[in-house]
């Protein structure tokens, strides 16, 4: 056997070990219900990520809900194109910009209980299968909203409905009560060269 054939076997032995192993932890992950995941981090990808799920779920015919907390200062590509779905995608932007343009923190405030006020209609409708709260975390980061009320309504939600929570800054109480979290790292951004944001790429 030559050492090009070797390594074959050896690859072929050590994906039937792993095939096992993952074959064993799939049977044994036999729950169903409604996940709570949290994507926060410094890195470029989280709002990315979750409007991912969007298309996934309406692949699979769910209804959703998508609540921008932060964001509205300008239309962002995810909105225009989801947009284009009004019977399966019920999108809420309820947020005017980044927090050093708004400068307004009553504002802020006021502008975040308001998306609150939407986000739990949402949360509160059983043919809604997934919710999208983007930018979450930095509204409850800055204290506009109780962590204690958020986590209450997304504990009262139906039991099949997922959620999305995203934003740099999770709190410990947020992460606590997801399912599943993923930090997005920074290894490099081309903001940082002098790039300016563009469309379709970081809006």
């Amino acid at each position: 056997m030559n050492e090009s054939s070797e390594r074959d076997a050896r690859h072929k032995a050590r994906m039937q070990r792993k095939k096992a192993l993952m074959d064993e932890k799939i049977a044994g992950a036999q729950e169903e219900y409604g996940l709570l995941l949290v994507l926060g981090g410094n890195g470029k990808g989280k709002s990315s990520s979750a409007f991912g799920m969007v298309a996934r779920a309406l692949g699979h015919g769910l209804k959703v809900g998508v609540v921008q907390f932060i964001k509205g200062g300008m239309a962002t590509g995810e909105e225009l194109f989801f947009r284009r779905f009004p019977e399966d995608v019920s999108y809420h932007v309820m947020g005017e910009g980044y927090t050093w343009d708004t400068q307004d923190r009553q504002r802020d405030i006021d502008k975040a209980r308001a998306a609150w006020a939407v986000a739990r209609e949402l949360l509160a409708d059983e043919r809604v299968g997934l919710v999208v709260l983007d930018e979450l975390n930095i509204a409850l980061k800055h204290g506009y909203l109780e962590l204690e009320e958020v986590l209450a309504d997304l504990a009262a939600r139906p039991l099949t409905q997922h959620v999305v929570v995203t934003g740099r800054g999770a709190l410990p109480g947020m992460v606590e009560a997801a399912d599943t979290v993923t930090e997005m790292s920074l290894v490099k951004h081309a903001f940082k060269a002098g790039v300016k944001a563009q469309k379709g790429v970081e809006y």
